[in-house]
């Protein structure tokens, strides 16, 4: 039976496999089979050691991750793997706080806020709190909110750290939107993690009940945890201590997202008598590729030592080019798919192109239409963002829930039913002012007649809303949530609304909500009860990347950050340039440096066969031509690895010297080759300087420009991203 259950692992494996008590870190390099690894011991904890899957918990970071978990696991154990728990954190924690939330004070019918209710509710706050949202930013106040909840920080914990007027004025908004989420009985995203860390500490009876629940705890992708997401597993894991954690530093990128890598380098002194394994074989990518993302990786001080190899051939050189401009770069990668696909059968969906952020993509989008190339774009509007799912959403929501202030204020008047802005607006600030929930304030005005807030027209218009409301929320009881969907869109004459709109996309916008459908059918017939809760649980828990439709033949556009956790046969990396990769804001702290290395490694290793990295010599950025230098990364990837001009196949384009494999050491310090070899550069990229009028800042990149010099910098503050001629421009270098 052991031999069945491991059979097919490398020893590495195994040796992870066959560990099952106390703690164990396993450092799993890319393309090392840790999802085998995770699945395969999950399956000798059952099938040979008799653990109850009941007893095991599995969390990782996506639903995709979690569905090719449990996948797999079925394979493995059949219809036992139904008893198993795993998911992502969010739907973990979700999970727990509906059973148990109650004895902190949560309403079981909480509604989960995606990022863009977030900001509808914090912009309200800062309205509420006196904040003007011209001078502090609604996105920087959002980042520092959620990033004190990713270390438990809640208002009255983030009070005693305020040390500026800034920080005063993130309190405020912080203090009042926590206030209008209990309102609403919602939770945003960071809350399902901390209020689940909470009612674990606070509550020892709950916290027993997990401990007699779980024996076994495994965590995926664990440099991607935060503080709260770290503390929720040591509470979890705290009575038996059979906490597995897979993951490698290497590919921690997701700092802005306050994830923080100390938790996976400082596994080993949180639990001294944790056994470690390194997974160093690779079976995705080629001898090729691996050894470029091992040079690329080498600098990087805070990472785990260990080797990385592959039983692979070399395969095809990595090809390092050079585009005039980004439309010339785009063509380029187009015009070498076409090769791959016509001359060497290679799919469209076989092929991704990365690039570090997202306007990035214009380009790409304008060659692929240009040449009538498919393509998926990943990351741009989400299904679940567009205006009519949005709506039906909100309606059901509203159902479940009639505090939900967000989605109330969204379909009051969707479809129009005479509740303009106005008369909304001045039943929010009386409810406000009589302490009453929005929906509650509306029923109360109508009770009054108004009141003398509103007339006896807004009184009807508001009184008909209401009793739409209950006549759903009274039918939803008794039926499915798609059948309830089809019934919100017969009686509020939704599908009418969209056919008679404006701007001729009602079509295209009923199939959408036709595809929702779709998607609350399915729920429907796996949850008997509770469908609508979990159904509006799993459309607000969904990501870009869960829906990635890999049926459709057609190139693929994502950003590296997006990537992760996918692979590619064919890779094409572009925007290899000082100030996109890396990226201009990390120049300045060795820490933001060293992650930009992280998500360019990240980048090469989700290619299997082949990889091509492009840089371009100038690229429109912030309203202008910026020049570009060829990004110190490239400058890692030992010579030998690169295509040569007779290996590299990539196509000459008219008009352009395309030259195939032309390495970054080629490039001349004129600037790629363009300006005068012999000249010497006086500032380089990462150069720090001082401008009398900008300030300081730090070197993009400097180029020749006839008998001059062009030097772009970065200026700190409010000055941006200049571009100066050197002879003109007031500039010291720093120190």
């Amino acid at each position: 039976m052991q031999t069945d259950v491991l059979a097919g692992l490398n020893p590495a494996q195994r040796e992870a496999a066959e560990h099952i008590e106390g703690p164990l870190l396993i450092v799993a390099g890319p393309g090392s089979g840790k999802t085998r690894v995770i699945t395969h011991r999950i399956a000798y904890l059952v099938r040979v050691c008799g653990v109850s899957p009941y007893r095991i918990a599995a969390v990782t970071f996506t639903n995709k991750a979690a569905r090719e978990m449990r996948d797999r696991l079925e394979r493995l154990l059949g219809g036992r793997a139904l008893e198993l728990t795993s998911g992502t954190f969010h739907a973990f924690c979700a999970s727990l706080l509906r059973r148990d939330g109650q004895l902190a004070g949560l309403d079981r019918s909480f509604v989960i806020y995606d990022q863009e209710d977030q900001q509808s509710l914090l912009k309200r706050a800062m309205e509420e709190a006196k904040i003007d949202p011209k001078r502090y930013a609604l996105g920087s106040v959002h980042a520092a909110i959620s990033q004190a909840k990713s270390v438990l920080l809640e208002p009255a914990g983030y009070a005693t750290t305020v040390k500026s007027y800034y920080e005063e004025v993130v309190l405020r908004v912080y203090e009042r939107y926590q206030g209008l989420l209990a309102q609403s009985k919602a939770l945003d995203f960071d809350d399902l993690i901390l209020r689940a860390v909470r009612l674990l500490e606070q509550s020892p009876e709950v916290l027993e009940k997990y401990h007699s629940r779980y024996l076994h705890l495994m965590v995926d992708e664990f440099q991607d945890t935060n503080v709260a997401q770290y503390a929720l597993a040591r509470l979890l894991a705290s009575k038996y201590r059979n906490v597995c954690v897979v993951g490698d530093p290497d590919q921690s990128i997701y700092s802005w997202r306050n994830a923080d890598i100390r938790n996976i380098l400082s596994f080993q002194k949180d639990y001294p008598d944790a056994k470690v394994v390194n997974l160093g074989e690779n079976y995705r990518s080629t001898r090729n590729i691996l050894e470029t993302a091992k040079n690329l990786i080498a600098p990087n001080k805070a990472r785990i030592e260990r080797d990385l190899w592959t039983s692979k051939d070399p395969g095809p050189p990595i090809v390092v080019m050079e585009a005039h401009t980004e439309g010339e770069e785009a063509q380029m990668v187009v015009e070498e798919v076409e090769r791959l696909r016509k001359r060497e059968k290679v799919r469209l969906g076989d092929c991704a192109v990365m690039y570090r952020i997202n306007a990035q993509s214009r380009a790409l989008e304008e060659a692929c239409l240009r040449f009538g190339l498919p393509y998926r774009l990943i990351g741009g509007l989400r299904f679940y963002q567009r205006k009519e799912v949005k709506d039906v959403i909100a309606y059901l929501r509203v159902i479940q829930n009639p505090y939900d202030e967000v989605s109330l204020t969204r379909i009051i008047n969707t479809p129009p039913r005479a509740i303009g802005q106005r008369t909304l607006q001045d039943a929010a600030a009386w409810a406000r002012d009589n302490n009453l929930p929005l929906y509650a304030g509306l029923q109360a005005l109508v009770d009054r007649g108004g009141d003398g807030v509103l007339n006896a027209r807004s009184v009807a218009a508001v009184e008909r809303f209401l009793t739409l409301m209950v006549g759903l929320r009274e039918e939803a009881s008794k039926m499915g949530v798609a059948d309830l969907l089809d019934l919100v869109v017969e009686r509020t004459g939704y599908r009418q609304y969209l056919m008679e709109s404006s701007d001729g996309r009602g079509e295209e916008q009923w199939e959408n909500v036709r595809e929702l459908r779709g998607q609350a059918v399915e729920v429907q017939e796996l949850v008997e009860e509770q469908g609508l809760e979990a159904f509006l649980e799993k459309v607000a828990l969904v990501s870009d990347v869960d829906h990635l439709d890999d049926s459709k033949d057609a190139l693929t556009l994502i950003t590296l950050h997006q990537a992760k956790g996918l692979e590619f046969p064919v890779v094409f990396m572009v925007g290899m340039e000082e100030g996109l990769l890396p990226h201009a804001r990390s120049m300045d702290d060795p820490a933001e440096l060293e992650e930009e290395r992280r998500l360019c490694y990240v980048g090469v290793t989700r290619a299997q066969e082949r990889l091509y990295l492009y840089h371009a010599f100038r690229r429109s950025m912030m309203g202008g031509s910026v020049p570009g230098v060829p990004s110190r990364f490239l400058q890692d990837i030992p010579r030998e690895l690169i295509a040569t001009s007779t290996t590299a196949r990539v196509p000459s384009l008219s008009g352009m010297a395309g030259r195939p494999g032309r390495g970054p050491m080629d490039a001349t310090a004129g600037g790629n080759g363009r300006g005068t070899a012999s000249q010497a550069v006086p500032l380089k990229a990462g150069d720090h300087v001082t401008h009398k009028q900008f300030g300081e800042g730090i070197v993009v990149s400097c180029v020749a420009a006839g008998a001059d010099h062009e030097v772009t910098v970065a200026f700190k503050g409010n000055a941006g991203v200049k571009r100066l001629l050197l002879s003109f421009a007031p500039l010291e270098k720093a120190g």
